[in-house]
This record gives structure tokens, C-alpha cells and sequence, in this order.
């Protein structure tokens, strides 16, 4: 028996499944988690000695790829000042300060702790400040586990939320309203079913949580004018795009202003923390300033801090590595390509940026039914396959493949020989 799966069966008896995130359990795939030694650059390394090319990059915020020197350095030097304080400390300030010059129309900066923090506490904001309950989110956008964000509407764009979780009271999840992304028309058709009663429209500026899905064009455009039209607020959940898509995040990439952003993990450099920013006017609406409660014991970590600035600092010093990102992911998503038409695999590849996703369907990918429509058992062993191979992809068909600025040619001819020998296996 090897060493991970001792771990696992060690980890059932103490951890819900084994795990403390439940993708990790590899359920989608059948098969035992890898536990994970160490990582460098772009490879992963497991407690039995193997060795992945890594397209999971913990989940995105990996962008320079795993233990670079300055911020490894960098959270050296922050731990012998200490871990933890519970007061303000510089690095915050200059934290918020590059934020908030390198994205666009934000003026102010809220430090939590997660992604799914951030965005709950902007949806608070965001209905304090207009005074309205309702919220608009987008079936296969996931925005974190609270409450109000655990809504799966089904087939019908305009019905009103249904709880996707045990605990979730369906009154919680009375006001969360869901529409098709990248479907304008239902988005414009809850406005005119509920008017003046939709605080905000919450959307992920490309759909990371079906795969990847990019907006068509005009479709952030046009949320952006249906908000101004009936006076809502545009929330852009940047917790896979900020910082990934490009230096100023999806407002910069698509030239769309939101008027609230939340980002996770990436501005720290991998370390547990998140942000929601926006306007003086709409930020300064929260406490101690304003009526809408938030709070954080370890809100602005000082380790969290020193390793988000070195991340921050690199890409704004080196905005060019953006470049070579996408070069990358667009030769792997067309050799992936070229190796499914030999192979006649149903396979189609989505790719923005340094985001890519195979769908195991013949169908092009544009909104979540289609998204729907894929084989996730031909996932699975393709996963397999990859795995056997040695590359490591998210254990499940509807998350995003990483690419980092450590993965270069050698990485690239890997993965796609592993490519065309797990097709060729289906």
C-alpha cells in the first residue's frame, strides 16, 4: 500500500471525507487523493516520491509558480517579526495602497481572510448600501460557501432560489435569484420581474467554476449597463481573475468597470487571505465607518501581507510575464486540440489567458448547459491517464487548468506527449 493511501485511510477516520475541502477527495475521479510532500516551480511532488507537472497551481494563485525565491523570502523575513498581531501593521497599508494602483476604479481595500468572505461581506455591502435584499448570481458561478450564495435554480432562469446545501434555510435563500451566463435576456428579465428590488449582479468575470467559460462579447458590457439602468451594483468576483488575467484583474482585460471586486487567495501569494474593494463612497459605508458590519481577528495577516506585496511587486515589475502566460496556454490548449481530432475524442477546449479547460464534449462551451452536457466519466479517466503520466489536473471536469510562469517548453512537450497517450488510452 503506498503512502498516500495509508494517509487517507488514517484521514477518513478524523477528517468528513478524508479531506478539509471536498474536490481534494478525488470522488469525481474514483480514485485516492495524492498527498502532497513539497513544491517547486511547476512541479508538485507527493508523499511516495512522484513527480507532476502542476496545472492545479493550488487552485490559481500560484501565478509565478510554487516557492519562488521572493516570496519565499519574503515570509521568512515577515515570520521572525512575528505571526500574528491583531492591530494594524504597515504592510497592510502598503498592500492596499498597490492594490489600489495597480485595479482599476477601486479607491479602497477591506482585508478578510478568504475569497468566500470577501464575497459575502460585498453582498452585505452591497444591500446595505442600496437598501434592497434581492441578489443576482449565475448557475455554475460558485462564490464560496455562505449561505446566501448556495443556490442551484435549476432549468429556470427567473425562478427564485433553492438551497444546493443541507443547513441552508430556503428563507436565507429567498432573495438569491439565478441567471444562464453569458444569457443577457434572463439577467434583464429578473430587472423587470422584481423592479427596484435587486441590490446587485454578482458574476465571475469568466466562469472558472464550469470549467472555464469566457463572456462573449458584450455580456459584461451589458450587465454593467442593465446595473445603471435599474440601480444596482455590479460585483466582479475576481477570486480566480485577479491578478491572473492580467495586472489590473478582468476590469483591465475587458474594460468593464465594476463597482465592488473581490479577490482570494492570489494577493497572498497562496497564503489564506482575501479582499473586497471599491469607491471611498461605497467602502466607507463599512464599519467603523458606516452601518454595514464586518470584522476579522486575522483580517491583513502580517505573513499573508509580506508574501502578497512580493507577489504583487513581481507581476507589477514584470507585467510581460502576462505575455508569456498566454503563449503557453494557447500552444498547450491547440495541441490538446490537434491531439483530440487524431484521436476523434470529443473534446473541446476552452482557453482565456492563462485559464484552459477540456470539456469531454463535442459541443462548443459557452454557457453552463452546455458545460452540462460533458463526460465526466471520459473526465475521469483521462484524469487517470494524465495522472499515470505525470500531470497533475484538477480531480473533477468543472474546474479550470493553471498555468504559471514556471511551466516553459520542457513542461509544454510533457504535457502534451502525456496528452496525446491519455486520449489515446480512452
Amino acid at each position: 500500500m503506498d503512502r498516500s493511501q495509508q494517509l487517507f485511510d488514517r484521514a477518513v477516520k478524523v477528517l468528513p471525507g478524508g479531506v478539509n475541502s471536498p474536490v481534494r477527495a478525488f470522488r469525481a475521479v474514483d480514485l485516492c487523493p495524492r498527498f502532497i510532500q513539497s513544491a517547486h516551480g511547476a512541479y508538485i511532488y507527493d508523499t511516495d516520491g512522484h513527480k507532476y507537472i502542476d496545472y492545479v497551481c493550488s487552485w490559481g494563485p500560484m501565478l509565478l509558480g510554487h516557492d519562488h525565491p521572493a516570496i519565499r523570502e519574503a515570509v521568512e523575513r515577515a515570520v521572525k517579526d512575528g505571526l500574528s498581531f491583531g492591530a494594524p501593521t504597515e504592510r497592510e497599508v502598503e498592500m492596499a495602497e498597490l492594490m489600489v494602483e495597480m485595479v482599476p476604479n477601486i479607491e479602497m481595500v477591506r482585508m478578510v481572510n478568504s475569497g468566500t468572505e470577501a464575497v459575502m461581506s460585498a453582498i452585505r455591502l452591497a444591500r446595505g448600501a442600496t437598501g434592497r435584499d434581492k441578489i443576482v448570481k449565475f448557475e455554475g458561478c460558485y462564490h464560496g460557501h455562505s449561505d446566501c450564495l448556495l443556490v442551484n435554480a435549476g432549468s429556470s432562469a427567473l425562478a427564485g432560489g433553492h438551497p444546493s446545501s443541507a443547513g441552508v434555510p430556503e428563507d436565507i435563500v429567498k432573495h438569491t435569484l439565478t441567471a444562464q451566463f453569458n444569457r443577457l435576456d434572463t439577467v434583464e428579465a429578473l430587472f423587470g420581474q422584481w423592479p427596484g428590488q435587486i441590490a446587485c449582479v454578482i458574476v465571475e468575470p469568466v466562469a472558472a467554476n464550469m470549467g472555464v467559460v469566457a463572456p462573449e462579447k458584450g455580456f459584461l458590457e451589458g450587465l454593467r449597463a442593465l446595473c445603471d439602468r435599474h440601480g444596482a451594483l455590479l460585483i466582479f468576483d475576481e477570486v480566480i481573475t485577479g491578478f491572473r488575467l492580467a495586472p489590473g484583474g478582468a476590469q483591465a482585460y475587458f474594460g468593464v468597470r465594476a463597482d465592488l471586486v473581490t479577490f482570494g487567495k492570489i494577493i497572498g501569494g497562496g497564503m489564506p487571505v482575501g479582499a473586497y474593494c471599491g469607491s471611498r463612497a461605497l467602502m466607507e459605508q463599512v464599519a467603523p465607518c458606516g452601518p454595514v458590519y464586518q470584522a476579522g481577528t486575522l483580517s491583513g495577516n502580517p505573513v499573508a501581507m509580506a508574501a502578497g506585496l512580493a507577489q504583487l511587486r513581481y507581476i507589477r515589475a514584470h507585467p510581460e510575464l502576462y505575455a508569456g502566460l498566454e503563449q503557453y496556454a494557447e500552444e498547450l490548449a491547440a495541441g490538446m486540440r490537434r491531439a483530440a481530432a487524431a484521436h476523434h475524442a470529443p473534446v473541446a477546449v476552452n482557453q482565456i489567458g492563462s485559464l484552459i479547460a477540456p470539456f469531454f464534449t463535442p459541443t462548443e462551451v459557452t454557457t453552463f448547459v452546455d458545460a452540462k452536457g460533458s463526460d465526466v466519466g471520459m473526465y475521469a479517466r483521462y484524469f487517470k491517464g494524465m495522472l499515470e503520466r505525470g500531470v497533475y489536473l484538477a480531480p473533477a471536469q468543472f474546474e479550470a487548468m493553471f498555468v504559471s510562469a514556471a511551466h516553459g517548453r520542457e513542461e509544454l512537450e510533457q504535457t502534451l506527449e502525456a496528452v496525446d497517450g491519455a486520449l489515446a488510452a480512452l
